[in-house]
């Protein structure tokens, strides 16, 4: 039993070292500017429902534009934007999906200062698909 039990907290610690390496890889593509790379890491029919955007980005196309809006927007105001994802909680997984919550913080650096444009919490609902971790469904929630 004991054995059994080590090899389940192996896996799940494995999981867990892949499912934050996919968060890191996320916020690096889209703060280079690696649109279509990003947008890869949801599924081809994968949602992104924010409260920054007018509507839901639904599908590759519409989560390239959603990358593409963020570049403008810093591009405009001269400034350097960055996704930093923080307080990963692994809340339930089943055989090739989970379910994970955390926080999103995106700063902004001009010349002068680095400040904190805004603080999100997240829940996305994660799929494996050919060796990788995809988000199937994310939403983006204002915090209080």
């Amino acid at each position: 039993m004991a054995d059994v039990q080590k090899m389940s907290s192996q896996s799940s610690d494995l999981q867990a070292s892949d499912i934050y390496q996919f968060y890191a890889r996320q916020t690096h593509l889209i703060d280079s500017g690696r649109h279509a790379d990003w947008a890869s890491t949801f599924l081809d029919e994968g949602e992104f429902h924010s409260p920054t955007y007018p509507e839901p980005a639904i599908g590759k196309d519409a989560l390239v534009g959603i990358s593409q809006a963020f570049a403008e927007t810093a591009l405009a105001a001269n400034e350097v934007r960055r996704h930093i994802m923080t307080n990963i909680w692994i809340r339930q997984t089943n055989a090739g999906l989970c379910k994970v919550e955390c926080v999103l913080l995106v700063t902004a650096t001009s010349s002068d200062c680095t400040r904190v444009l805004r603080t999100m919490n997240i829940t996305d609902d994660l799929a494996y698909q050919s060796g990788f971790w995809k988000v199937n469904y994310r939403v983006v929630r204002a915090t209080p």
